[in-house]
């Protein structure tokens, strides 16, 4: 029987050995050269480090002072360095960059403005880009905000509630911009051949994978669920209405200002593909975290982002009624599995945990969640 991982070493993972020290003087040079900019250099800080929800972007807060101006405060996302062990194979910080600008130009989603993309890597050494600094509280991730004494799992249920549809409204909004595969057709230039969008998604995870199992070896569950995707693949009704997928959505990766979001960030999965990707994928992201909440013996917060709530907020929200999240909760689960094998070879890589003989009980949180899906009837 496979092993519980274990959960009391998650409050600190090291993310990146970049030196941010040559930043300032490099991204002053280069901002006094924009054509937005005044001609002359700003003063520029910055600071990194103070992220503590994701796994794979660098976050780099960065502030910049023209003599006579405001001070502009800006977040830099930055693709990580290769030998750091990247969450994912590739960045396209460009594709995030004009996801996140034709998301504000199209709908009143709260993502930040952004600016100044440096898509080829020769100045700092990655792809990056600037966007403005939100304000807001996160539901945080480290140590998940299921385990209690945190801003969002003490407040009042109602409040939870609100903060909950209010999600659920972002993800039904960016699924209701017109013409998904017109607008952002660019999300599909990376992904492998295929009959489908969804067949060129369960190609992209399958490569995934491969390049998870390099870094930390083979797992006979992540298997056996790619197997039990392709033998189930949804007809073409799953694919027929493609819409913008954020792909990350999920209560970590939004900022709250009275349990409304401020803020909607990580853009880094967005795709075009089936309305179903985000819903199941926000649902199965608080499945993950209550499950952690259990293993570490806590009641969690088994109230929150029931399917049933927010298929009905959804198609108030829409009018369009979803279909079954079953294929797409195992697709979700695939993906944490992807993001823990990831992850934990990164905490090889720094020392913070030894290789594991057993993948799937040592690194799967979830583990319980995708065997009972894939033992369903």
């Amino acid at each position: 029987m496979a092993t519980e991982p274990a959960v009391e070493h998650i409050d600190h993972l090291q993310r990146s050995s970049r030196d941010t020290t040559s930043v300032p003087d490099i991204l002053a040079s280069w901002l006094a050269e924009q054509p937005d900019t005044p001609d002359s250099a700003p003063e520029v800080t910055v600071s990194a480090g103070g992220d503590t929800n994701g796994m794979s972007s660098e976050t780099i807060s960065v502030t910049a002072t023209w003599p006579g101006t405001e001070t502009l405060h800006w977040v830099m996302r930055m693709a990580p360095s290769a030998a750091d062990i990247p969450v994912f194979r590739t960045y396209r910080m460009d594709h995030q960059f004009e996801t996140m600008r034709r998301v504000a130009e199209l709908t009143d989603v709260p993502v930040p403005r952004v600016h100044h993309l440096e898509p080829t890597g020769s100045l700092l050494g990655a792809p990056f880009f600037l966007m403005d600094r939100m304000e807001g509280d996160v539901p945080p991730d480290v140590m998940p905000y299921t385990f209690g004494d945190n801003w969002f799992a003490d407040a009042d249920a109602t409040d939870r509630r609100r903060a909950q549809d209010s999600a659920i409204h972002v993800i039904a909004d960016l699924h209701s911009i017109p013409d998904a595969t017109e607008n952002f057709g660019f999300l599909l230039d990376d992904l492998p051949a295929g009959d489908s969008i969804l067949s060129r998604l369960l190609a992209w995870l399958q490569d995934w994978y491969d390049l998870s199992a390099e870094g930390i070896g083979r797992s006979p569950l992540v298997e056996r669920a790619l197997t039990w995707l392709t033998a189930n693949f949804p007809d073409e009704a799953a694919s027929a209405d493609p819409v913008l997928s954020w792909g990350d959505s999920r209560l970590g990766n939004m900022m709250f200002v009275d349990f409304t979001p401020t803020a909607v960030l990580d853009w880094e999965m967005a795709r075009i593909g089936p309305r179903e990707l985000d819903v199941a994928w926000v649902i199965f992201a608080h499945g993950v975290f209550q499950e952690l909440a259990t293993m570490a013996g806590l009641p969690g917060l088994p109230d929150l982002l029931r399917e049933e709530d927010v298929r009905a907020t959804y198609r108030e929200r829409t009018g369009a009624e979803l279909g079954d999240l079953r294929w797409f909760y195992v697709y979700a689960a695939v993906q944490w599995c992807c993001v823990f094998m990831r992850t934990g070879a990164r905490r090889v890589h720094f020392g913070e945990l030894e290789r594991p003989d057993d993948i799937d009980g040592t690194l799967f949180y979830h583990r319980p969640l995708l065997e009972r899906l894939l033992e369903e009837g």
